[in-house]
């Protein structure tokens, strides 16, 4: 089975220069870094102790960012490797003033390329988050006898049974998995299925505060103009939960004239889309990156930028979580839940069932499945309270993954 799935890699290398021109032309690819995900490395590999982590995207990579900081401060170590699958994970690196953590694109899950990849980088440790799962990488990760660690792991029904459908072929992928660190219960079982040898709970690490981020507030000037005005954000949308928020907007303002509704979509490259579904509401609509100076008469502020939400989540008290009104499965709510906001979702919330469970224990969540529940649910009121029992947990959950790493990070290589 191995060898079927890297025919079907090899013929998709064959077409990935086209596939990686289209997503250039779609601003989804970097016109100059693409490369790297063919192996042509824009950095250099220093001698000493390199340590690797990798995520899909911005959520992946941005719940370990505690854990970096940590890492940055430790002689041994000598390089942080952080991978990604995404434009946008590059770009929210960028924001961090590291100085030992490098950012390359994660190769194409070919057997020369991963070889490769390994070859030059020769990591101590391979520190995969979530659901990051790839065949090739993982066989040849237990051939070098580097350990491959599941942190934060996350397994949804939907990719289980995808799984499931080449069992035996999974189950001697997900075998070569050293730990895992499941999120979940559902997650735990899932990888208990799959036979891996050694799961341990954790946590989720996105409960984690990233104290460290200095770049968590909105230009003082913006900051001035919103304190004039009463606002909440709908967060991670997707398509027709802008046009619900809009809706909403129209009816809330009845009783708020001084009201200006956030909207962050979980894609930017939507966002002229989005506009012209508003405007035909007759609502004034600006975007982040407009830079405007004054935000009189506007009733939609968009964030068009990468890595900006956690700004708005500090200075609104209500976030609306998007990809729960519609079949989605929701985005992750703990980053604004950390900032004291009151979470409002609705009913899709499978990608982070035991999240949302817990912030409904917490009195923080709430879900709504109308207009006229979301208007009712809208606070202006911060209450602090709220984010410090979400920061109690996240630090003891630090605590225990930086004990639990201690043993793969310390260890000497097992190389023959």
């Amino acid at each position: 089975m191995f060898f079927i799935y890297q025919i079907i890699i090899s013929i998709i290398l064959l077409f990935s220069p086209l596939i990686i021109f289209f997503r250039i032309l779609k601003n989804k690819e970097d016109k100059v870094r693409f490369k790297e995900k063919f192996c042509f490395f824009s950095k250099k590999r220093q001698s000493g102790k390199l340590i690797w982590f990798h995520g899909a995207s911005v959520g992946e990579i941005l719940s370990v960012i505690p854990l970096i900081h940590k890492y940055e401060k430790r002689k041994s170590i000598t390089k942080i490797l952080i991978t990604s699958n995404t434009l946008s994970s590059s770009k929210v690196l960028e924001k961090y003033k590291f100085k030992k953590t490098i950012h390359q694109f994660f190769p194409i899950d070919h057997f020369y390329l991963i070889n490769k990849f390994l070859r030059y980088w020769q990591p101590h440790i391979a520190i995969f988050i979530d659901s990051e799962i790839w065949p090739g990488m993982a066989t040849a990760l237990e051939k070098e006898k580097i350990p491959l660690i599941l942190l934060n792991a996350r397994i949804t029904k939907r990719s289980f049974k995808k799984w499931l459908k080449f069992r035996k072929f999974s189950v001697s992928i997900f075998k070569k998995i050293t730990v895992a660190y499941p999120q979940n219960r559902e997650t735990k079982k899932i990888l208990k299925e799959l036979k891996v040898n050694k799961i341990k709970e954790l946590g989720n690490l996105k409960l984690v505060e990233n104290t460290h981020d200095k770049q968590d507030d909105i230009n003082s000037k913006l900051n001035i103009q919103f304190k004039k005005y009463k606002t909440w954000v709908a967060a991670s949308t997707h398509a027709d939960e802008e046009l619900f928020c809009a809706k909403s907007h129209i009816e809330l303002k009845k009783k708020n004239k001084n009201l200006i509704t956030i909207i962050i979509p979980r894609h930017i490259h939507r966002v002229q889309e989005i506009i012209s579904k508003i405007k035909n509401l007759n609502l004034k609509v600006v975007t982040h990156s407009s830079k405007v100076k004054t935000l009189r008469d506007v009733d939609i502020y968009i964030v068009d930028t990468f890595g900006d939400s956690k700004k708005f989540f500090k200075i609104s008290n209500t976030v609306l979580i998007g990809g729960t009104l519609v079949s989605k499965g929701g985005q992750n709510p703990l980053e604004a839940a950390r900032y004291g906001a009151k979470i409002l979702h609705g009913p899709y919330i499978d990608n982070f069932k035991d999240i949302f469970k817990l912030l409904i224990t917490l009195k923080i969540s709430k879900k709504i499945t109308s207009t006229r529940q979301l208007i009712s649910a809208i606070t202006f009121k911060k209450d602090m309270g709220r984010a410090f029992k979400v920061k109690k947990i996240g630090v003891l959950i630090l605590k225990k993954a930086i004990k639990e790493l201690e043993t793969y990070i310390n260890n000497e290589p097992k190389k023959t």
